[in-house]
């Protein structure tokens, strides 16, 4: 099909987000509020915050802020892959803390296997499945890359939950004919539907005592005494402690202003898939799919058997500047529609109903950053690049370990002590980007090779992903 085409009637909202079940709102603040822990921000660093403070302490007093809604930005935006890595896959971990892999990947599968029971605690309706991602090569150069990656995944996992497939059994899984090879990880990913998964975590926090506040904007952060002074457009809270899970949004504290930059992901949604046709492709175990290009492409199913699509093109607007209308690229839409018929070239008279953006947090070194402001008054936790479905909860962990002074194994880890990489300033920034942009583009074009400029950006521990 013409990808003009298949693109041409598809709604310019979230598939996620356009969900008729609906549900209630909660009330702005207005006035004067106290509270011992004050959380900013209703994404899911925020929401784990919140939950997490109220199951350590049931007593301590818990306040949530969102400016908007609760998982309107990329919570409710992503592909609902909540992967147990806290490192940005195991590639990027080990170029950075290689002895302390083991155990950022016990970690992050304790991580994962927590938030599949805290689901279940609450009946939180979110479409949780334990499915695994595959990997799949569509070059040559991509598979041995992919042998690599197996080797390294059992020697931090063991082998039971990673297994690797030949051409012939990574199509009778999913069958494209861009497959080359494939590795899938049984264990280490479940597929949601990341909105559910909010509002779930939003009435859990709820049942527990926590107050939530929608449409309650965070205007600026200060020091009065002994306490933390927030102001809000109706009044504002004083606090105990704070808690930032404001990701790439008007940061409150200057410092985050160099270590996170916004860029832009692309999804597209296609309609529901009749059986016979779904039968063409197979997946029958449902596992998230991404392939092994350095721009690559993330997709799965959903409940109502439609295909999510997202990923390729990860844009940085010069200046750094966040807009609504940003969220919508058609030449990135007609991109993915073009490499999606390609892929499933079965599939040439699915349309899409749902194209959508949104921005997403991005330091230097892919993966989450931590660390405290105001005298230990104040945590925060930023730049999940793309990969915080999962790594938030443990985020919404540190934070709280941060704040109550005591060491743990998660405040031990190096990955949490240390800081990324700060960006330079503008129009220095844009600059770097863009000729990072350009030179992964050229990558996969080149095999795989890596020119001067990434491999400099390579040795200085500094990188660009979506």
């Amino acid at each position: 099909m013409d990808p003009a085409k298949g693109i041409k009637d598809a709604e310019r909202r979230v598939y996620w987000l356009d969900d008729p079940r609906g549900r209630s709102e909660s009330p702005r603040l207005d006035g004067a509020a106290e509270t011992d822990l004050l959380v900013i921000g209703g994404g899911f660093t925020g929401l784990w915050t919140a939950l997490l403070a109220k199951e350590r302490d049931p007593g301590r007093a818990v306040t949530l802020i969102e400016g908007r809604r609760i998982g309107w930005a990329a919570t409710g935006r992503n592909g609902g892959f909540c992967a147990a890595s806290l490192t940005h896959g195991i590639g990027n971990g080990l170029a950075r803390w290689p002895g302390e892999m083991p155990e950022l990947q016990r970690q992050g599968l304790a991580n994962l296997d927590e938030i599949e029971r805290t689901v279940a605690r609450h009946g939180i309706d979110c479409d949780f499945r334990r499915s695994g991602e595959m990997h799949v090569a569509t070059e040559a150069w991509q598979v041995p890359e992919l042998a690599e990656e197996a080797a390294a995944a059992r020697s931090l996992c063991g082998g039971d939950t990673i297994e690797e497939l030949d051409r012939d059994r990574v199509r009778a899984e999913v069958d494209s004919p861009t497959y080359l090879a494939g590795l899938w990880d049984r264990r280490g990913v479940a597929m949601i539907d990341p909105v559910r998964l909010a509002w779930g975590l939003r009435d859990a926090c709820l049942s527990l005592g926590v107050r939530v506040h929608e449409r309650t904007p965070a205007l600026d952060l200060r020091a009065a005494g002994a306490s933390m002074a927030v102001r809000t457009p109706g009044g504002g809270i004083r606090a105990r402690q704070v808690a930032l899970g404001t990701g790439v949004f008007a940061p409150l504290l200057r410092r985050l202003r160099h270590l996170v930059i916004p860029v832009y992901d692309y999804a597209l949604v296609t309609e529901p898939i009749p059986e016979r046709l779904l039968a063409s492709v197979g997946w029958r175990n449902r596992q998230g799919i991404g392939d092994s290009a350095n721009r690559f492409h993330y997709y799965r199913l959903t409940h109502d058997n439609r295909i999510l699509w997202g990923g390729y093109d990860a844009i940085y607007y010069n200046g750094g500047l966040i807009k609504g209308a940003h969220n919508q690229r058609d030449r990135t839409f007609l991109t993915l529609a073009e490499h999606f018929y390609q892929t499933f070239p079965q599939l040439d008279g699915v349309r899409f109903s749902h194209r959508w953006g949104g921005v997403i947090d991005t330091c230097s070194r892919f993966s989450a950053f931590f660390g405290t402001a105001y005298g230990a008054r104040v945590a925060y936790a930023a730049g999940y690049t793309g990969l915080g479905v999962g790594a938030s909860r443990f985020g919404g962990n540190v934070m709280l370990d941060l704040l109550s002074g005591t060491a743990t194994e998660r405040t031990r880890l190096a990955m949490v002590r240390q800081t990324p990489i700060p960006f330079p300033p503008e129009p220095i920034r844009s600059g770097v980007v863009q000729l990072t942009r350009w030179s992964i583009a050229r990558a996969d074009e080149d095999q795989g090779r890596r020119n001067l400029w990434l491999r400099t950006l390579d040795a200085l521990g500094v990188g660009f992903d979506s």
